[in-house]
């Protein structure tokens, strides 16, 4: 069985901590720069169908279409890059996605800025997937699922901070002001990246062949199968969540962002302590992640109509949901030895999967009648099912 990551070879040895913390600050802050623009524009989307004169369901493609080219482009820009050194890999990865953030910005159609929207995608979900592999092999063995958190990390403080940013700063000065300030962010990842993080080879040996050998691993295809159906009970509440907490629990419009802040402190909170304790036991992390998001998905169902409770429950919620994501990334890197790379980037498609799949089975509930309650039970079967998945992974 394998139990931790795997160990890096010579030429990948551990920099020294004093280095490993800025370059690990570089990674998170591409993470940040990444959950920033995937989000953001969910709060912009009335003031972007009124700019280009499209519907609001039009303008949502901007949504669904950043999810897929996560998907996508993940494992096909990682396997692209596969003859980079990963330094290399990461510095063009950036560079791309500046360039569609700007092209965002510019776009003079609604078709453009689709298009800057695909490809920040393609960039972001590879971008993902190869920082937290780099995260993993400058540090010590001992201290690559903390490496990777400290990577994720970064999309989390997107939820708490970039998005509700963001979203003021389009409000206030225009949807294009928000592409404009993250393709000036990329820029300093960019000029970050390059002095902070130092060479990863890549691995001796390593080529397409090698890498897509991985996915003849029963045990990867499970894994992966894991973190779709362990993510998805978080945005399958999430999408739901202010007509749940206005029309079934009672709260004003108001307090909806409050309910939301509250839940990104408890992922603030999760992220860090999940790693930690990975690095300590990986499969009981894991186990405990998924069957958590379980256990508070249908305590929220029981405490639904309670306000007191409902906040101390999407606080535990945040703190689960994120939990998951540690042990998943690393669980599916250390299956996959010799192709860490690819199989990263596609556990990053996983997450996507997860975000499309658990909104769409929980929209389907309600389109057949039931409440909006009904999106923690689901929530609860999917923790479950991603649960026993996990634990037949383990049994490969």
């Amino acid at each position: 069985m394998v139990n931790a990551l795997p160990t890096a070879p010579p030429d990948a040895a551990p920099t020294a901590a004093p280095r490993t913390k800025p370059a690990l600050a570089a990674l998170a802050l591409g993470a940040f720069a990444v959950g920033t623009t995937e989000v953001v524009i969910t709060g912009l989307l009335p003031e972007v169908a009124a700019g280009f004169d499209v519907s609001l369901t039009t303008a949502g493609m901007l949504v669904s279409g950043y999810a897929l080219g996560m998907v996508v482009g993940a494992p096909l820009l990682t396997v692209l890059g596969s003859r980079l050194p990963r330094k290399q890999l990461l510095l063009a990865l950036v560079a791309l996605f500046t360039a569609a953030s700007a092209l965002s910005a510019l776009a003079p159609t609604y078709g453009t800025l689709l298009a800057g929207r695909v490809l920040s995608a393609l960039a972001g979900g590879a971008y993902v997937g190869v920082a937290s592999v780099v995260a993993a092999r400058i540090s010590a063995p001992k201290r690559r699922a903390s490496a990777i958190a400290a990577v994720f990390m970064g999309l989390s403080v997107a939820n708490v901070l970039g998005v509700p940013g963001g979203t003021a700063l389009g409000q206030v000065l225009g949807w294009r002001a928000v592409f404009w300030t993250v393709s000036a962010l990329g820029a300093l990842l960019w000029a970050a990246l390059a002095l902070l993080v130092p060479p990863v080879p890549r691995d001796e040996g390593a080529d397409l062949r090698r890498e897509a050998a991985v996915f003849r691993r029963g045990r990867v295809w499970l894994a992966l199968a894991a973190t779709a159906l362990g993510w998805a009970p978080f945005l399958t509440v999430l999408t739901y969540i202010a007509p749940l907490l206005t029309d079934v629990t009672g709260y004003g419009a108001r307090a909806v962002p409050l309910l939301l802040a509250i839940l990104g402190v408890g992922m603030l909170v999760g992220t860090p302590l999940a790693g930690r304790l990975a690095d300590r036991a990986l499969q009981p992390t894991l186990y405990g992640a998924l069957g958590g998001t379980a256990a508070v998905s249908l305590l929220l169902l029981a405490a639904v109509h309670s306000k007191p409770l409902t906040a101390l429950g999407f606080f535990l919620f945040g703190l689960v949901g994120a939990a998951v994501i540690p042990p998943l990334q690393a669980r599916v890197t250390s299956y996959a030895h010799g192709a860490e790379n690819l199989a990263s980037a596609a556990n990053i498609s996983a997450f996507n999967i997860g975000n499309a799949g658990g909104p769409l089975l929980a929209g389907a509930a309600l389109s057949s009648g039931a409440g909006y309650p009904s999106s923690l039970w689901i929530a609860a079967a999917l923790a479950l099912a991603g649960l026993g998945t996990a634990v037949a992974a383990r049994g490969r």
